[in-house]
């Protein structure tokens, strides 16, 4: 059975290499419900053994990345009856959606997000936890979780926004709720570019392709020690793990190939 066929709310297509998972609720500004939550889990767990993927770009189908929770799933009477269960269903549910982002970290595959519209509450984490983003004009991410009586840090926010934009910008942001658009996420450092809208699957291929031209291990122990060392106790630890990692390349036959290609003034032929 293809990727696609195998979920309700996602489009998935693989093309040498590059995955295009499509989150695909476009009546619904693509809003978080729980079948889409299902979905993502069971696509993103089988990332670590997808050798015919190498990089995912995350997308929205239509008018928006993604709205966040979906608001009227949510407000169902199962959800909110007080039935002696409420906190721990609550949890449960909970710690499903926050899982995603974990899961994001983990996959060996750099993940570039494509945001056009609304990334809203679950969007803006989603956008957040990926290793790249790129704007289309009419980008906007805000944490909602705190205009509909929440806390505004839910799934991973609070971690991934002060290290991309800083304490004061992300606590502006966390604390009203308000957009950013894309102009101020690219002065901020929030995304990588701006493009028009119509150019943005375009300029997320060509990154992917670019991520491409390099060695499959290379690239994935690299995503592994950024991911590390935002958390790293010291420099010392950070080194450590980078000459752990240099020693693993050394030891693969990219790194032959990857020489002889430059000495020879080629493109290299990397096999993994």
């Amino acid at each position: 059975m293809a990727d696609q066929d195998k979920y309700e709310t996602l489009d998935i297509r693989v093309d040498d290499n590059v995955c295009w998972l499509t989150l695909n609720r476009p009546d619904s500004l693509n809003a978080m419900n729980r079948q889409l939550v299902t979905d993502l889990r069971e696509f993103i767990t089988q990332l670590p053994d997808r050798r015919d993927i190498r990089v995912v770009i995350l997308k929205g189908a239509g008018r928006a990345f993604c709205a966040g929770l979906d608001i009227k799933e949510s407000a169902a009477p199962s959800l909110t009856s007080d039935d002696g269960n409420r906190v721990t269903k609550g949890l449960r549910m909970q710690r499903r959606i926050a899982d995603l982002v974990m899961m994001m970290r983990r996959a060996p595959q750099p993940f570039i997000a494509c945001v056009q519209g609304a990334a809203s509450g679950g969007g803006f984490a989603l956008a957040l936890a990926s290793d790249v983003r790129i704007a289309g004009e009419s980008a906007r991410m805000n944490a909602a979780f705190i205009r509909i009586g929440l806390s505004a840090c839910d799934i991973g926010v609070s971690y991934f926004l002060p290290r991309l934009v800083g304490a004061s910008l992300a606590s502006e942001l966390l604390l009203t709720g308000r957009f950013i658009h894309a102009q101020r996420a690219l002065a901020t450092g929030l995304v990588s570019d701006v493009v028009p809208d119509a150019d943005l699957d375009a300029a997320g291929e060509a990154l992917a392709r670019e991520i491409l031209e390099n060695s499959p291990l290379g690239v994935r122990l690299t995503k592994e020690a950024l991911a590390m060392s935002l958390d790293a106790g010291s420099l010392e630890q950070v080194i450590a793990m980078e000459d752990r990692n240099q020693i693993l390349c050394s030891q693969s036959p990219d790194v032959i190939e990857g020489m002889r290609a430059f000495l020879e003034k080629r493109p290299p032929k990397f096999a993994d």
